[in-house]
């Protein structure tokens, strides 16, 4: 824990605030975790009880870590009551187990996760022998989870059909005294409204609350905040709008810019000295956020003023791609042999071209938060298939594809793929399986993240389609998976340079990560901004929020590089903070946007 005089002059404005609303605009690297931690303490100091404080963080990993740094700095005997530490869903938690009998259940309640409310949604939907034309079970899942998410009442919100299911759902959470893991803000929230005195004994008891990633925090987080803090209002949160990345999960950052209008009285401090990147990187990163319409706008400085230009590469496929990365990687481990190097994607699928490189080249990885691309199910569901129609007496083949399956649907598919000749090539094998397995339909039944195993699959069918020879490909994927195995054990670090594994993930894992030198791969239209982005301008916001995170991971170095269209974000970037290298017909600038329309 950083002593006061080595907080800046913002850090120690923030930290040595009155008792009163306090937002913390936070910027990219600026000290964020050290500031809040320093104000917890400095509340201390100033006469408040730790027992009267409440620290909410978003992850586990982040409470783990501000316990380690107060901890030392308080006082404690082994009575101590010490602030509470940890997430929103810990805190509704222990809520829940005072009060549950208000709620009809018992201290004993269990908490559903999402694969046990998705059983209890398959099963109702079931029950009530609703079609999938209507809506299928993650999406009445979904839906569960955004009312209650956004406090939104059901009767308006809802279809008669998906209403229908909400209350069946509902009614079988309290049959079996359990609550899902939205109830634990949600009926936290339903308590405290209804029950006056409750509340009244949670406002006496926690003081003081303290919230980090506020940006993130969704409609019940925030009523929860509100409800416990109004009436001592002294509510400290911490964020920065322009990291706001999780709209999936119903986070919705306006909560961060209407603060003020809600708490009137509030003290605004903006950390905007970086202790990360260069320069000429956070300039980079801020020429592209500026050109959002809804921020609080704010300028990055650091005291790292020299550093290399923001790398720019276009490459004419995914493979040529990961090949120069996979190049410039050993070229940064030779000269800095110690340093963190990361390679970022907007989806998981992007992984592939990259490994297939890693893999060919030696190169020691790691994916972080995530399954390596040839050990994912489906992935590996398709290449049993293929394997199957080479050779039918593949044991393991039918043992696996009659576990997905099961029994009589796996025997099926096992009689039809005897009937494939295998002299197709590779592509036309997997368009064989899917169609023979209705695997879409068995993935869009089975799995909440069902596009994403499809991106997959999409990216496996383009790496097929490079090859003439099924048994070239089985052949190449199969080796891929073993030597995956083996280059990717828990060693960590490669040979007797001690060099870290490269660390790959996607950009929303890689939040809250620093790393010596980042590339962003895939920067082109469709992938970042994903087309799916491509509905409404807050979509797209969200999707250049999610660039400018990618971008200010980078502590020295920063390689962005895409094939085909380039991303619109790559335009927004200054031309004197880049430097440009097209593998494909040598240009040393971006190519206009009419250009990349001629062949």
């Amino acid at each position: 824990m950083e002593k006061s005089n080595e907080l800046n002059d913002r850090q120690k404005e923030a930290v040595s605030h009155a008792f009163g609303p306090l937002l913390i605009i936070a910027g990219a690297g600026s000290g964020k975790t050290r500031t809040l931690v320093s104000r917890l303490y400095h509340l201390i100091q100033q006469g408040a009880a730790p027992s009267t404080i409440v620290a909410i963080t978003f992850t586990n990993k982040a409470a783990n870590e501000m316990r380690a740094r107060i901890a030392p700095l308080i006082n404690k005997t082994p009575k101590a009551e010490l602030p509470f530490i940890g997430t929103f869903h810990s805190f509704g938690a222990s809520i829940l187990r005072r009060h549950s009998h208000h709620l009809g259940r018992t201290n004993r309640f269990t908490i559903y996760d999402g694969d046990d409310s998705a059983r209890l949604v398959k099963k109702i939907v079931k029950e009530l022998d609703i079609p999938k034309e209507t809506a299928t079970p993650f999406q009445i899942q979904r839906e569960i989870s955004r009312v209650k998410n956004e406090l939104s009442g059901p009767a308006e919100t809802l279809d008669e059909t998906t209403r229908q299911a909400f209350n069946r759902y509902e009614t079988a959470l309290l049959e079996s005294n359990a609550f899902d893991f939205d109830d634990l803000i949600q009926k936290v929230v339903f308590l405290f409204s209804r029950h006056e005195n409750i509340l009244a004994n949670y406002q006496n008891r926690y003081r003081h609350i303290l919230v980090d990633e506020f940006q993130d925090v969704n409609c019940a987080q925030y009523e929860l905040v509100k409800l416990l803090g109004r009436a001592h209002r002294s509510v400290n949160v911490v964020g920065d709008d322009a990291q706001s990345i999780y709209r999936f999960r119903h986070a919705d950052f306006r909560n961060f810019l209407n603060f003020k209008h809600d708490w009137p009285e509030t003290k605004i401090v903006t950390l905007d000295q970086n202790y990360r990147s260069t320069q000429l990187i956070l300039d980079a990163a801020a020429a592209v956020i500026k050109n959002n319409t809804v921020q609080m706008p704010k300028k990055l400085w650091t005291e790292k003023k020299e550093g290399d230009l923001v790398t720019i590469i276009q490459a004419p496929d995914a493979e040529v791609e990961a090949e120069t990365i996979a190049r410039l990687i050993q070229e940064e481990q030779r000269l800095h042999p110690g340093h963190n190097i990361a390679v970022l994607y907007r989806t998981n699928a992007q992984s592939r071209a990259i490994e297939t490189e890693l893999i060919v080249s030696d190169i020691p990885y790691r994916i972080y938060g995530g399954v390596r691309f040839y050990d994912r199910k489906e992935i590996r569901d398709i290449i049993s298939g293929l394997r199957l129609i080479q050779n039918p007496k593949d044991s393991a083949s039918q043992d696996r594809l009659k576990t997905t399956f099961l029994k009589r649907k796996g025997a099926l598919v096992l009689t039809a793929l005897a009937a494939v000749s295998p002299s197709a090539p590779p592509a036309k094998l997997i368009a064989n399986f899917l169609e023979i397995s209705e695997y879409f339909e068995y993935l869009r039944k089975k799995f909440p993240n069902f596009r994403e195993r499809i991106e997959n699959i999409q990216e496996l069918m383009a790496f097929a389609e490079t090859f003439e020879q099924s048994e070239e490909f089985v052949e190449r994927v199969s080796l891929l998976q073993s030597t995956d195995d083996i280059a990717n054990n828990d060693r960590g670090f490669s040979g007797a340079a001690r060099t870290p594994a490269i660390h790959l993930t996607t950009i929303h894992l890689a939040k809250g990560l620093e790393f010596d030198a980042v590339f962003v791969i895939g920067c082109s239209e469709g992938l970042l901004p994903h087309q799916l982005s491509y509905g409404t301008l807050e979509e797209l916001e969200e999707e250049r929020r999610l660039m400018y995170v990618a971008m200010t991971r980078a502590k020295q170095k920063l390689f962005l590089t895409f094939s085909r269209f380039p991303s619109r974000f790559l335009y927004e970037i200054p031309g004197d903070l880049t430097s440009f290298s097209d593998l494909s017909f040598g240009r040393n600038r971006l190519p206009a946007e009419d250009e990349m329309y001629i062949d």
